[in-house]
């Protein structure tokens, strides 16, 4: 079941089961989000993006994510690299030129919209300026936008963000939990205010504060706990914070994974997460900043099959016995037994009484009660007592 992500939030047409997934996140039988982050790992080739739509479509994904953005609204001319993109790029380009080079045009989003929709599988974007966010909210029709780690401070794009009306995925990197609660200040404002109030910080802590601006983020926000570094070392991962967060916001918490491997997402699955993402390419030996922290296709189906099988195992939460757990039960358990013969008459003791299997009798529970009960008929050792 996949969330409706390329149907508009004004759309008319009867919801999927999953349409509930922002609002009613924790009930059983929910299944957690998976989303494969395909990101910039097309290096800006419209043909490789839609090779991971297939990828990601192949591997059991919900969802396929890509970056949407325009250089000139993102980064300055001079703008210098982080560490690793110096590691995986040309070491005399900008962050700017790489970003021109790693765009995607309006028609391919189009493009990749279409595939998606042919191999079943929901189209996913982050916007990295406000054109870009209203291309994907206005011109897509996305109804869930993901807002990348980076702009968790961007305060006017959170605003347009929470002005769209959207629901939406929110990733933490780099964030204290104040940097948090500010973001959703203003996503609340956004939420709740009219077009014409002001905002401001005071606006800001006023809307989260209100029970309107409460209720649309409980609505509207899933938080992603997120390392942002490629890959990110596992003693940073710091899985726990997903608790922290949900505790602390009241909010769905899922995780956006840049370690080596699967075993994160798949502990973050065990841990509680609604929402998984991981980066993903067709080969980790492609030039470009992300690829060597990606997952390559076979990893990728390992992963989400491994996060499909924590689910399954999760439960309802409720401790009672399962329906294959009844023929065990007979063979396993004991039931009271008579353990040296006893006549008519004689009373059980601690001698003649203990607990044998098969656990199709008295219970051993009732040991105590029947000690100095009398026989009613001759009973040879090796036997059940009669119920």
């Amino acid at each position: 079941t996949r969330l409706e992500c390329s149907r508009s939030a004004d759309s008319e047409s009867k919801p999927s089961p999953a349409s509930d997934f922002m609002t009613n996140r924790w009930l059983p039988k929910m299944s957690i989000y998976i989303i494969a982050e395909a990101g910039v790992n097309h290096n800006g080739d419209p043909l490789l993006a839609r090779k991971l739509v297939d990828v990601a479509a192949d591997a059991g994904a919900d969802a396929v994510k890509f970056q949407t953005f325009r250089a000139d609204a993102v980064a300055v001319r001079t703008a210098p690299k982080a560490d690793y993109q110096m590691a995986t790029t040309e070491g005399d380009e900008t962050q700017y030129d790489m970003l021109r080079r790693l765009e995607l045009p309006p028609e391919a989003h189009h493009e990749l919209m279409a595939n998606c929709t042919s191999r079943g599988i929901d189209f996913l974007s982050s916007p990295f300026d406000r054109q870009s966010l209203s291309f994907l909210a206005d011109d897509l029709g996305l109804s869930i936008i993901k807002i990348p780690s980076g702009e968790i401070t961007n305060g006017p794009l959170l605003l347009a963000a929470g002005r769209t009306g959207r629901k939406l995925i929110v990733s933490t990197g780099m964030s204290t939990m104040d940097d948090v609660r500010t973001a959703l200040g203003v996503l609340a404002f956004g939420f709740v205010s009219p077009r014409d109030a002001a905002p401001g910080r005071a606006a800001f802590i006023a809307a989260y504060q209100s029970k309107r601006g409460q209720q649309a983020l409980q609505k509207k926000v899933t938080l992603l706990h997120c390392t942002s570094e490629y890959p990110a070392p596992l003693n940073e991962i710091n899985l726990r914070a997903m608790a922290t967060m949900m505790n602390a916001f009241g909010l769905p918490v899922g995780l956006s994974d840049h370690s080596d491997g699967i075993a994160v997402p798949i502990a973050a699955a065990a841990l509680g997460a609604t929402v998984i993402e991981k980066h993903f390419t067709t080969d980790r030996n492609l030039p470009g900043p992300d690829h060597k922290a990606s997952l390559e296709s076979a990893n990728l189906a390992a992963m989400i099959a491994g996060i499909r099988s924590v689910e399954k195992a999760l439960g309802t939460g409720i401790k009672a016995p399962t329906p294959s757990e009844a023929s065990t039960a007979r063979v396993a358990r004991r039931s009271l037994a008579v353990v040296v013969s006893i006549k008519a008459g004689q009373a059980f003791d601690e001698i003649n009484l203990d607990a044998l299997r098969p656990g199709t009798g008295v219970t051993p529970m009732a040991y105590w009660e029947w000690l100095g009960r009398k026989a009613h008929t001759d009973l040879p050792a090796g036997v059940l007592i009669p119920e």
